[in-house]
């Protein structure tokens, strides 16, 4: 019997996106993303990166068949439910330096891969930071500037290398952020790990708060946080929380759960969440404290109060206290 196998499979990763695990799956088997596209029988251009957001029935159906692997895992690394839609990257075409891209990466992921990937919350413009190394995200290859297109690769070169001058983006640079928005990046992802809380009403409110984060820092008035490079974004958090990078300055202070799981992934946390919305309101009657340089616009001592009692809630719950 002839199998409809596809010669290569390629498992999947954590956290992968279907836009990078469908262009390793074209490497693997020879064929370049470009063609790629034509075996899917799908239009070119940014064809993969369009299927992340919407995988039509009969790709799917033709993807389970030639690979083996199920629709549900399929479905799994789209971006149709799960991230709050609000704040994914736009999938766009721009040569402005300041305006955003559909995807970022983190050059030392990609270097520590066995096999280099694209991640799904990679997608979300609401990360500035990666939370394993604790660099800046890059939406751009350091060489020559270039957005990441490898849906566009006309040869078989892996994902990894850039499209436009072969640049090994494993090997971009490592640019550092400050600890205050490396703590509000790692939070506001922690809260979107939760499904129920990205759809509830204080998920929906914060997200239309971070979208307004260029106009609370004063950097970029006129524009939202979707349409901003990363380097644009990461300088917008760093002035809105340039007070909590007092706080978070010597880390010896700082115990390391506080640092690395920063806030639980449980319903417990709705209250910082609701704090977060205050804190992220505009100011009536006056300009953005960003701006004016008085009092900042997110309070230390009450985010990290709120975050410390969800830290307790956490630990009476893992040894059964209270319950």
């Amino acid at each position: 019997m002839a199998s409809h196998r596809w010669p290569v499979i390629v498992a999947p990763q954590f956290d992968e996106l279907l836009s990078s695990w469908l262009h390793r799956l074209a490497f693997a088997n020879g064929v370049a993303p470009r063609a790629f596209a034509r075996v899917l029988g799908l239009a070119p251009g940014m064809w993969s990166a369009s299927l992340d957001l919407r995988l039509p029935g009969n790709t799917a159906s033709q993807l389970c068949t030639n690979t083996g692997v199920s629709l549900d895992h399929l479905s799994g690394m789209t971006l149709s439910h799960a991230l709050p839609k609000r704040i994914l990257l736009p999938l766009r075409s721009s040569g402005r330096r300041d305006r955003s891209t559909w995807l970022q990466f983190c050059s030392r992921c990609l270097a520590e891969d066995p096999h280099p990937y694209f991640r799904r919350r990679w997608r979300l413009a609401s990360r500035v930071a990666c939370s394993r190394h604790g660099c800046r995200l890059r939406d751009r290859c350091p060489f020559c500037r270039s957005r990441i297109a490898v849906f566009d690769q006309g040869k078989l070169v892996p994902q990894h290398y850039c499209v436009r001058c072969w640049y090994d983006l494993r090997r971009a640079s490592i640019v550092a952020i400050s600890p205050g928005a490396k703590w509000f990046d790692g939070c506001i992802d922690d809260i979107f790990r939760s499904e129920a809380l990205s759809s509830s009403p204080p998920g929906r409110a914060l997200v239309r708060r971070l979208q307004s984060i260029p106009r609370l820092a004063g950097s970029f008035p006129e524009s939202v946080l979707t349409n901003l490079s990363t380097a644009a974004r990461t300088r917008c958090v760093e002035r809105l929380t340039r007070h909590l990078s007092d706080w978070l300055m010597n880390e010896e202070d700082v115990d390391d759960g506080v640092r690395q799981s920063l806030i639980p992934a449980a319903d417990s946390h709705s209250s910082l969440v609701e704090l977060l919305v205050a804190a992220l309101a505009p100011k009536r009657g006056r300009p953005s404290t960003a701006m004016n340089g008085r009092r900042p616009t997110l309070d230390p001592a009450k985010l990290f109060k709120a975050h410390i009692e969800t830290l307790d809630m956490r630990s009476l719950s893992s040894t059964g206290i209270g319950q």
